[in-house]
This record gives structure tokens, sequence and C-alpha cells, in this order.
């Protein structure tokens, strides 16, 4: 049975053990092939449940005495991110604000915390967000801002950032370097681990970004020796748009580093309402202020769901879903002018693969007008297709290429002069 045969995904999902996961989330057009968990997860339908029974008989009978049971969710939904995405031991994430937010948290708090050092290195194919935020640190402190050239230089191929190709940028007076674990337009992965270690060596920290890797492959924070990361609960973690991120600051880190916004729920005696700020001990030291409870209920289903299937059936499932996704693009997609932007090998790459077409935005848009099929568009024209493994199965990947062949051998796109929408 070739790789490319209906018949072949058709027994890929037979033997995915977490097809039935699939059920558990809403579906209401089973017509539209859903390629895009790398941008916002499907809804579990146990989440609808969750939000309304606290609605009406948590905050609906309790009003404010539920502070009281309440008020350490941040750190209880952290502990579970950590246990079920991250492989970090209790106490040392917090589920909270949004990611950029805690990556300007964490990145200020690692800088004030090699004081002396100047510069920053980040990569110009970082995601747009960590980019800016890092301009401003270094315009707002007097700090020199290092680009690695990953989109430009050969030595980085699909953008992927080794300790290798890292390590002639380091020196002892690199405070920070902040990378991310996938990259977000090609879908490279970082090693953490070995980035880590030769950033630790020349005495910096890294703040990972890891919210395109979360709930995609295993990521072992603890065992990988990160010290500082973020991410974010609504891609392949299906906790919804806008839903609170988290951060991890490695327990041993956690004396040593002081954010910038000191908030209230940091304060070690919260509600004595001091004079003074007087940081609480543990992870609690890196929260501002009220999380949103909502939000946090929402990743509790969500992320309780990966749990249950365990990350490392899920990286396994992702892997083989990519797998699928390349066997299809060398018969299908490479004969109409696509070329493949991301890795072959499984172990450099996550649950979203990407392509280059020249006329991607419009392929982009014809195939949501004309093919019901899903995927997103990122500058310069390239087409993102992801397989989040709990909701997609494999015929659903399968049948979304050949929808994508059909639509762009029928030329759909010369049919789209625009978009009526600025979300690509």
């Amino acid at each position: 049975m070739s790789g490319i045969d209906r018949e072949y995904a058709l027994q890929l999902d037979r033997e995915d053990r977490l097809a039935p996961f699939r059920e558990l989330f809403i579906n209401d057009n089973p017509e539209i092939c859903y390629l895009d968990g790398n941008s916002l997860g499907r809804l579990p339908k146990s989440t609808h449940t969750a939000i309304n029974d606290f609605l009406l008989n948590e905050w609906g009978k309790e009003v404010v005495t539920g502070w009281g049971h309440w008020i350490d969710e941040a750190e209880v939904t952290g502990d579970l991110i950590g246990k079920s995405a991250l492989g970090a031991g209790p106490g040392q994430v917090l589920a909270c604000d949004s990611t950029s937010v805690n990556f300007y948290q964490l990145c200020m708090a690692a800088i004030k915390a090699r004081p002396g050092r100047k510069t920053i290195i980040t990569d110009a194919a970082n995601f747009p967000t960590d980019r800016y935020i890092l301009e401003g640190i270094s315009k707002s402190l007097g700090m020199k801002l290092i680009y690695l050239e990953n989109e430009i230089d050969p030595s980085f191929k699909n953008e992927r950032i080794t300790a290798e190709n890292l390590e002639p940028y380091l020196n002892d007076d690199v405070a920070l370097v902040s990378l991310e674990v996938i990259q977000y337009r090609s879908g490279a992965r970082n090693d953490l681990k070995s980035i880590t270690d030769v950033v630790r060596k020349y005495g910096g920290l890294v703040v990972w970004d890891a919210s395109h890797a979360v709930g995609a492959i295993e990521l072992n924070f603890d065992k990988s020796g990160v010290d500082l990361a973020v991410g974010c609960t609504y891609k392949y973690g299906n906790s919804g748009p806008g839903s609170p991120a988290w951060l991890y600051v490695r327990k041993e880190l956690q004396s040593q580093l002081q954010v910038p916004i000191q908030g209230w729920f940091a304060q070690g005696d919260q509600f004595a309402m001091g004079a003074k700020f007087e940081k609480a001990d543990g992870i609690r030291g890196f929260q501002i202020a009220s999380p949103s409870i909502i939000g946090l209920r929402s990743i509790n289903e969500a992320f309780t769901m990966i749990g249950e299937a365990d990350i490392s059936a899920i990286a396994a499932k992702a892997a083989k879903g990519t797998e699928l996704m390349i066997d299809l693009y060398d018969a299908w997609l490479a004969p109409l002018g696509f070329t493949l932007l991301t890795s072959r090998n499984a172990q450099e790459r996550g649950g979203h693969l990407s392509f280059h077409h020249p006329e991607a935005e419009r392929i982009s848009v014809a195939l949501r007008k004309f093919a019901n099929v899903i995927p997103d568009y990122r500058t310069p024209n390239a087409l993102r297709l992801a397989i989040s493994p709990l909701p997609t199965s494999f015929l659903e990947v399968w049948e979304g290429f050949a929808r994508i062949r059909d639509s762009v051998a029928a030329r759909d796109y010369e049919k789209i002069s625009g978009s009526d929408s600025r979300v690509t």
C-alpha cells in the first residue's frame, strides 16, 4: 500500500490510539478540513460544560467568597500544564496573563540578573512580538540587540538554530538569548538542551518561547535544564482564543530573579496591603494580579485531556502526521510549484509544516473559499499546514492535501483579487 493512498490514511486512523479523542471536540462542519490547529485549537466539548458550571455554581452562587478557593488557581493550573505538557515538576509554572506580558517579564528579569552585560541575541525569523519587545527593551536599557540572520544565512537551514551556529555569537557580554522552540514560520525545531547548555557556558540565560510547540511535542524542561520559558495555551493547547498564557521559571532560579512588574499577587503577605513590596517565595513571586478564572477552567479541561492522552503519544502522532504530509507534498504539491520549508527529519520539526509558493497568499484564501480547507498564510509566500494530534485524523490530513492539489491545479487562486479579512 502506498503512503499516499487514501486507504493508508484510513489504516493509520484505525491504528491510532488517540482516535477516540476526536469525538471529545466540537466539530459542527465535518466537511471542513481544519489544518490550522497551530493557530487556534478546536473547542473541547467538556469546556462548554465546565464554563457553564463555573458561571452558575461558583461565580453565580458564591460571588466574592469564591476567591477563597480561586486565589491559588494560577499555580494549580500551572502545575497541570507543567505535568501534562512541559515535563516540569510542581511549583515552576504559572498560568497567567498573555505570552507577551510573560515574555517581557522574564526577559527583563534575566537581564537584571546579569548586571554589566549589554548584549541580547535573538533571530531575524523570530515571532514578531518577541522581536518587538526585545527591540523596546534594548532601546530603553541602552543594550545591543544582535539578530541571527537565519532567514538568509544558509548555515541556518530552514531557519533552524543549533548550538554550533549560535556559539560564534556568544561571549561574556551576552546577558540574554531568546529563541522559539518551534520557528513559527518554517516549523523548524530548535534543540532546548544543547542551546541552553552553550549559552550557560558563557554565563547567559535563555528565555524560550514554546508557543508553537506546547501540546505538539515533548519538551522535557526539567531534564533539558531549561531556565526560563513562556508559551500560549490556545494552539495545540485547545484552550480558546485569548486564553491565559504560562511562564516557567526553574526552581533554583526563582529566588534570584525579580520581574519588573511587581503586582500585588506577588507580595509575600498579599492581604496585609503593606507599604513596601516583599516578593513571595517560589513561583508565586512571578504573578502580577488576579487570574482569569474562566480562562483557567478552559485550560484545565484541555490540558487534563493532554495529560490523559500522554504527550509522548501526541508527539508520535504529530511526527507521523507530518510525515504523511511530506509524502503527499512530494507526490502532489511539489509538481505544482510548492517547496518544502521544513525539515524532513521528525526530530527537527513540530506539528506544522511550511510550504513556499509564489501564490501562497491567494491560495490560502481560495482554499477557504472554494475547497473547505483552512490553512494559514505567513509572509513571504508561506502556506502553513498542521496536524493537531487530538482533534485531527489522518484522513482529514489526506483529504485536505487532495483538495489543495485539486484547487491549485484548477488555478482557483486566480479568482482571488484580495481578502475581506486582515487575519491570514
